[in-house]
């Protein structure tokens, strides 16, 4: 079958199975290497995507279920300012990735920034754990979120006072 759906902002089309999973859909179909697959069960974090809003692994999502909706990865969202207060944060604060979690980790970030534009340490701990990884300490992700949290602010509010 072929499904629509809107792809980091464009209009597209693609011929899917019915037990073809998104995520594959993606690297293969559109060549967005910044969907992995490793887990296969939507626990590693490494295929998070925005799916109509919200934050999902795509590894267990089936293909079909995009017709219509919107889909953001890794390579869209970098194209935003929230991805370049959220990388610029992790730089600033000293974040080193390993580079299967990078997308992975601003993906999360962002969504916990989104539903909290002030999130406490314990709420940035228990967020960054659905993009597991032992590449970074969860101290520098925290001041990090906190950084970035408080760019954003800036941007927002002197946006808002233009």
């Amino acid at each position: 079958m072929t499904i629509s759906f809107i792809l980091n902002g464009e209009d597209v089309n693609a011929k899917v199975g019915s037990v073809d999973r998104l995520s594959d859909i993606l690297r293969d179909s559109f060549g967005l290497l910044g969907v992995r697959s490793d887990c296969r069960c939507g626990r590693c974090g490494r295929c998070l995507i925005f799916l109509n809003g919200r934050l999902v692994p795509s590894c267990i999502v089936p293909a079909f279920s995009a017709r219509g909706k919107e889909v953001i990865t890794i390579e869209g969202f970098a194209q935003t300012d929230d991805y370049i207060d959220i990388s610029s944060g992790f730089m600033d604060a000293g974040v080193v990735t390993c580079g299967f979690c990078e997308a992975s980790k601003i993906l999360v970030a962002a969504a916990l920034l989104e539903r909290n534009p002030r999130p406490d340490a314990d709420e940035i701990i228990r967020h960054m754990s659905s993009a597991p990884c032992r590449c970074t300490d969860p101290e520098s992700i925290v001041k990090a979120v906190q950084a970035v949290a408080e760019r954003r602010a800036r941007r927002i509010y002197r946006r808002a006072g233009q």
